[in-house]
């Protein structure tokens, strides 16, 4: 018997051997490595049918086929399952798995707490009590309905701290443009500037009919308290409003809110896009493009969907889907989505009517999605052959890791690796190294050679995340020198990589390649000094700036520490409450004292030495 069958047989007799309970089950290749998560209602079942029929879909044939063993860990119910699957898939990056770019990266829209809330874009959603609402597609979505918020309700944008400026100054430009609605001046009621604040969140939420009729009761009241000057503030912001609902796309009717996931897979690339649809307009939309390898089961589509919304603050009532689900998957998205939102979820495929329609707008997306992806990877695995002929690999460069060493003196002396994939940035693999045993001294050939010797320690080491993985080509920010130092690196530690130095010019600029006896002349193939330029100038970018980074952090530190009470772990503590000195500048001495670690009396002596050094 062939041993790839005996395996998959030895395999089937340990899955029927499973419990038919939830739980998750982990696949592992023959190095031990994680390649697939799962998890089912009925491990058993699940398992078991993995080595029976896994030549009927040709991605989760791949999978079985690289399996040699698979453990399993059991839940009490199903929806804990789902959550240790998303878990167990963000720690590992599974090579089968489907999965979500991670969070921190995406915009969000914070209305923060306090008498007066401010309304702000930021990347980081904290723990503290503010509103958070996202996170967008993009950054561009985000600054848009900001700039809206702003213009269309007046709520100030400006960084002046209320009520402590009120009547300090004269109202700014976007007052007398009617784009503000003058908080400064004092003349806004709290209880209307609150109204504000409230409509901007239900703006937030995709209902803007609830705020134009929040306006309009509001409205009423200010009449007939003969507060007519409110009252036409409330009339202008309605009309703003409307002018706005005017222009986004409408596709239902007006009390419709849901989102529309549409799927596209073929044997080279799968796409799941989600068009998210607010008081019946699309408010945004998103794509994900999974590569050839990804299973796209209707297991792995559920847990997707149900991981989409793990990062979500807000769930509609409503969800519809291009593709179809096994009973069970879709009782537990339901029952999970309605946990997550405290209200009921109603998870569907529609097969006909005005709701088939549109899952099929979002399908006709992830199908151009997914073209256009088609043809950018083939134009980068073409640029990438190219090169292998160039430098003569044995293999494509699908992973390439690339080195420089930057410093301020003989301070911070750091080594910056960043990471291409395909062809394109891999920036959660980007990581640093500040140098240990280089201290008080700029030698580059030993700072390189420190750098590579930790990273093959993590190649050795590390049996699962970026740095267990092998790169099929390491570029060097440097010449001959440079690869001479790191090949010795590697002979000690007995692995052989392909290594080439980065060259530049007299002007600084990406000139060849070289190793450490000759110089590649890469100019006459255009598409290949492009990848290289743009790989030379991202490490540069990269490590300069947070050394860069470093240096401006220490001044920061050093410039908090002056104050009364405060020392480097205190001095920490604020800027990584507030992220900048401006923020913390513009804070209020009760946003100080709510962080943890920061007494009252140290509070009030932040707060009163910027107040002393604005007066200077």
């Amino acid at each position: 018997m062939p041993a790839t069958l005996k395996r998959l047989e030895e395999l089937l007799k340990k899955a029927n051997t499973l419990p038919l309970c939830p739980g998750v089950y982990i696949m592992r290749d023959k190095n031990g490595k994680i390649i697939y998560v799962g998890k089912s209602r009925k491990l058993k079942n699940r398992v078991s049918q993995y080595f029976q029929h896994s030549r009927k879909n040709t991605k989760t044939g791949r999978m079985v086929n690289a399996a040699e063993d698979f453990e399993y860990i059991l839940c009490k119910t199903e929806i804990e399952a789902l959550t240790l699957e998303n878990s167990l898939i963000k720690q590992h990056s599974p090579k089968y798995n489907i999965k979500l770019k991670d969070a921190k990266s995406y915009p969000y829209i914070k209305i923060t707490e306090g008498e007066y809330p401010r309304i702000v874009f930021t990347r980081t959603r904290g723990s503290d009590k503010g509103r958070y609402f996202g996170p967008f597609s993009g950054s561009a979505i985000a600054y848009s309905i900001l700039d809206i918020l702003y213009k269309s309700l007046g709520i100030p944008s400006c960084k002046r701290r209320f009520p402590e400026d009120f009547g300090k100054e004269r109202p700014c430009l976007y007052y007398q443009m009617k784009q503000c609605c003058g908080l400064c001046t004092g003349e806004v009621s709290k209880e209307e500037y609150d109204a504000l604040i409230q409509c901007a969140a239900n703006i937030l939420k995709g209902n803007i009919k609830d705020a134009t009729d929040m306006l309009s009761s509001q409205m009423m009241e200010f009449a007939e308290q003969e507060s007519y000057e409110a009252a036409a503030r409330c009339r202008d912001t309605i009309r703003a409003l409307e002018r706005l609902n005017q222009k986004q796309s409408v596709v239902a009717s007006p009390d419709t809110n849901m989102d529309v996931f549409g799927f596209y897979s073929d044997d080279f690339v799968s796409c799941i896009s989600v068009m998210y649809i607010r008081s019946g307009a699309v408010s945004d939309k998103a794509d994900f493009i999974f590569n050839s390898d990804a299973i796209t089961d209707t297991e792995a589509l559920a847990s997707f969907v149900a991981d989409h919304y793990m990062q979500r603050n807000y769930i509609p009532k409503t969800v519809l889907l291009s593709f179809p689900l096994e009973d069970e998957d879709m009782e537990m998205l339901e029952e999970f989505l309605t946990e997550q939102s405290s209200h009921r979820v109603v998870v569907k495929r529609p097969e006909r009517g005005v709701n088939r329609d549109l899952v099929s707008v979002v399908c006709k997306n992830a199908e151009e999605k997914a073209r256009q992806a088609k043809l950018e990877s083939q134009k980068d695995e073409s640029v990438l052959i190219t090169l292998a002929q160039m430098l003569q690999l044995e293999t494509v460069p699908e992973r390439i890791e690339a080195y420089d060493i930057s410093n301020i003196g003989n301070e911070n002396i750091t080594a910056g690796m960043v990471v291409y994939e395909d062809g394109k940035p891999c920036k959660a693999d980007y990581r640093l190294f500040k140098m240990r045993s280089v201290v008080g001294t700029t030698d580059d050939y030993a700072s390189m050679q420190e750098a590579l010797r930790r990273r093959i320690q993590h190649l050795k080491e590390d049996t699962s995340g970026s740095f267990a993985k092998y790169p099929d080509l390491i570029l060097i920010d440097g010449g001959k020198g440079h690869i001479s130092a790191v090949k010795e690196v590697l002979a000690e530690e007995g692995i052989e990589l392909a290594v080439f130095g980065m060259v530049k010019d007299d002007f600084h600029k990406t000139r060849a390649l070289c190793t450490d006896t000759e110089e590649i002349n890469i100019a006459r193939e255009r598409s290949v000094f492009m990848l290289i330029y743009k790989i030379q100038e991202e490490v540069h970018r990269f490590t300069v700036g947070k050394v860069m980074a470093a240096k401006r952090s220490t001044m920061k530190h050093s410039s908090l520490e002056k104050i009364d009470g405060i020392g480097p772990s205190k001095a920490k503590k604020l800027l990584d409450g507030f992220g900048t000195m401006t923020a913390l500048k513009n804070a209020s001495e009760q946003e100080i004292r709510a962080l943890k670690g920061i007494s009252e009396a140290d509070a009030r002596n932040v707060f009163e030495y910027f107040r002393k050094k604005e007066k200077k």
